[in-house]
């Protein structure tokens, strides 16, 4: 069953990220020193969970490693292991051995991985573990009725033991819920409680209840002042402090636990719903749907865009028919409202294909963490944009080399505490990422505050390499010299350590951003630091492009790479350093002739060209075409792969009328034009 097998996959996927995000909340709180003992119950839980339908779905192996997690979380919550760093490292290994074997079972259960570093971990724990405590005091110095201790869980026993044991005080609430709004009801009392009081168990009380709502006895421990618990819980919160049997020697038990004539509080107007006002109605307004069937879906929404064009080409012609005019301002009106209809379907889709970057972030979080631990490194990682909204496929390619980023900047970039307090800064080395929308792209910065850039030995690396030639690093512009680091083979082992490790695989993050139609900036300050910034286009599914024509055949360029076209004036091309350059309103702009470029012979009617002029991040360059078509919404198929590899092109489209158009990679085609400092000026007009 394929449907529910993937239904399994993406459930999963939930909860990994979902403990993955509570488990970074639980290593900031232990470093606080003050941690909740929600938080573990809730990792617990969601492990507990994982265990259930990985064997419901048989998978053995998630199965088993999600046992072995819970029992030592078990463990955590009921006191018998303390939670440090150690222990956070293990359950973050958890974490990541959950992902491994979910990755690599995406075909089925049968599927083995390796989760020897989570069986490594989990040893070496219980070696340095010491032997639990004995528990200590006694709650029968309290005035709690043996009935309910002897209903608590061991887990509820043990927080409220812990409480007692550290003087914390406990109080006992009542309060009436109606049925059908229980469970909302409790989770808004948890929620409100959160910050000022723990929720040791809540239980019917003795009163029952009437009709249909139901009285319930809330303990709570706080070290909360009665006021602020009132604060917090609302002043209609009957609050009765649970004293120690000492001073309550002549009251009954259930004295002890509220006043007699104590009324619970009314319930909340407008929950109060009789049973034929029962609904089975989803709380939920979402669904979880596989990004596959939202390409075939695009894939129809760019067939109808085809179809649109179409249209409007005939109903151009039957326009220039007089005999025909009724006919064609009717064929006018419906092409109108197809146009309105399916530009709505497509904003929806396009939509529903957006997730925030955040989703991304939160995993990278992890990496963070585990990185800065392995090299005895303090990390702050500083997140700001993470509402910023990019399509799920991208965010799932970007994925990678984020995280290969991520690592550097930690590994080699940021220094050790000791090396940063002999520089004058602060132990703590910050990672920032950063996300914000700009026109039809987004734009995400890594910035470090570590060691920077060595400009001479990258320059001296590069020419020992025989990357460069000496005359031509002589050459090199400060942004060029930075730009070295992308170059394949810049990096090896022995490079690491003089020039902080930046170049490795660079080139291979560089690739993989470029396929996604987007370019990577670098800045860096030797001694302050390094940012990279990286553009991209929101979307790679419909888009937008301007259809040139080129050698008499068409191409299609990318509108979100397209600034303007203008008029291309031969007279005011000049050669600047061996390349061909235009002053456009004040500022220089780099040309492309795509008829040299691609070998074909120009074609421009009555000697007229132009100049499309495109950019990317910050970086500009001017194609120089034969003609413009017009703009039109295209479907980009894929070259298949034995054209994959050929530069300069992002794929195919259809452009309506069995003519096929070639798609311009132009973040491509700027930044390898823009980068190599030995162009040659191209071939002048004719």
């Amino acid at each position: 069953m394929p449907d529910v097998h993937d239904e399994f996959l993406a459930e999963v996927q939930e909860i990994i990220e979902s403990l993955s995000r509570d488990l970074l909340l639980l290593d900031q709180a232990q470093k606080d020193g003050h941690v909740q003992p929600d938080l573990v119950n809730e990792v617990f839980r969601g492990v507990h969970t994982l265990k259930g339908i990985a064997g419901m779905f048989g998978y053995a192996q998630l199965g088993s490693l999600a046992h072995k997690l819970e029992d030592l979380l078990d463990d955590l919550r009921l006191g018998r292991v303390t939670l440090s760093q150690e222990v956070l490292d293990v359950l973050f290994e958890g974490v990541e051995g959950f992902q491994r074997v979910l990755a690599e079972g995406r075909e089925g259960p049968e599927q083995e991985s390796d989760i020897a570093p989570f069986d490594e971990a989990m040893e070496e724990l219980a070696r340095q573990s010491a032997p639990p405590l004995e528990a200590r005091g006694a709650l029968e110095d309290f005035d709690l009725d043996p009935s309910v201790l002897s209903v608590l869980t061991e887990y509820e026993e043990h927080r409220l033991r812990t409480n007692v044991e550290d003087g914390v005080a406990l109080y006992r609430l009542a309060v009436r819920f109606s049925l059908t709004t229980i469970d909302a009801n409790l989770e808004d009392l948890k929620e409100r409680a959160r910050t000022v009081a723990e929720i040791i168990t809540y239980l019917p009380s003795m009163e029952g209840g009437e009709g249909d709502s139901i009285d319930l006895d809330v303990l709570l421990a706080s070290r909360a002042t009665h006021a602020e618990l009132k604060t917090a819980l609302g002043e209609d919160a009957e609050l009765v402090p649970i004293l120690k049997r000492a001073r309550t020697a002549s009251l009954t038990h259930h004295d002890a636990l509220a006043p007699p004539k104590a009324a619970p509080p009314a319930p909340p107007p407008g929950r109060d719903h009789g049973v034929d006002q029962l609904s089975l109605r989803s709380v939920a307004h979402s669904v979880r749907v596989d990004i596959r069937k939202l390409d075939h879906l695009m894939n129809v929404v760019g067939e109808l865009a085809i179809v649109r064009a179409a249209v409007g080409r005939v109903t151009d012609e039957v326009r220039g028919k007089p005999e025909l005019r009724h006919l064609a301002l009717e064929l006018h009106r419906v092409h109108r409202g197809f146009e309105r209809r399916l530009e709505e379907l497509q904003g929806g889709i396009l939509d529903v294909r957006m997730v925030p970057l955040g989703q991304l972030f939160d995993k990278l979080a992890r990496i963070v963490r585990q990185v800065a631990r392995e090299h005895d490194k303090e990390v702050r990682l500083a997140v700001t944009g993470a509402e910023t909204e990019v399509d799920k496929l991208i965010v799932e390619e970007l994925s990678d080399p984020l995280m290969h980023l991520i690592r550097n900047a930690i590994d080699h970039g940021i220094e050790s505490p000791r090396v940063r307090e002999l520089a004058g800064k602060p132990p703590v080395g910050t990672l920032a990422l950063n996300a914000y929308p700009k026109g039809n792209h987004v734009v995400l910065e890594i910035d470090d505050d570590g060691a920077g850039m060595n400009e001479r030995l990258l320059v001296e690396t590069a020419v020992r390499k025989k990357l460069l030639t000496p005359e031509a690093a002589s050459e090199l512009s400060r942004e060029e010299i930075l730009e070295l680091v992308f170059m394949p083979g810049f990096s090896t082992r022995s490079s690491i350590t003089d020039l902080s490790g930046r170049g490795v695989g660079m080139d291979v993050v560089k690739t993989n951003i470029n396929r996604l139609g987007g370019v990577v900036d670098v800045q860096s300050d030797f001694g302050g630091g390094t940012k990279l910034t990286i553009t991209l286009p929101i979307t790679l599914a419909i888009i937008s492009s301007l259809i040139v024509r080129l050698g008499g055949r068409r191409f299609a360029l990318p509108i979100t790479s397209v600034q303007e076209a203008i008029l291309l004036d031969p007279t005011k091309i000049r050669s600047v350093e061996g390349r061909e350059v235009l002053t456009l309103r004040g500022s220089t702009l780099p040309l492309c002739r795509l008829d040299v470029l691609f070998g074909l012979e120009a074609q421009a009617e009555a000697g007229k060209r132009f100049v499309v002029v495109c950019a990317v991040g910050t970086r500009r360059l001017g194609f120089v075409v034969d003609a413009l078509e017009g703009q039109q919404d295209i479907v980009i198929k894929a070259l298949g792969p034995s054209l994959s590899r050929v530069r300069g092109f992002a794929g195919a489209t259809d452009l309506g009328d069995q003519r096929v158009a070639l798609v311009l990679d132009a973040p491509g085609l700027i930044e390898e034009m823009l980068r190599s400092s030995e162009l040659v000026a191209l071939e002048a007009p004719r």
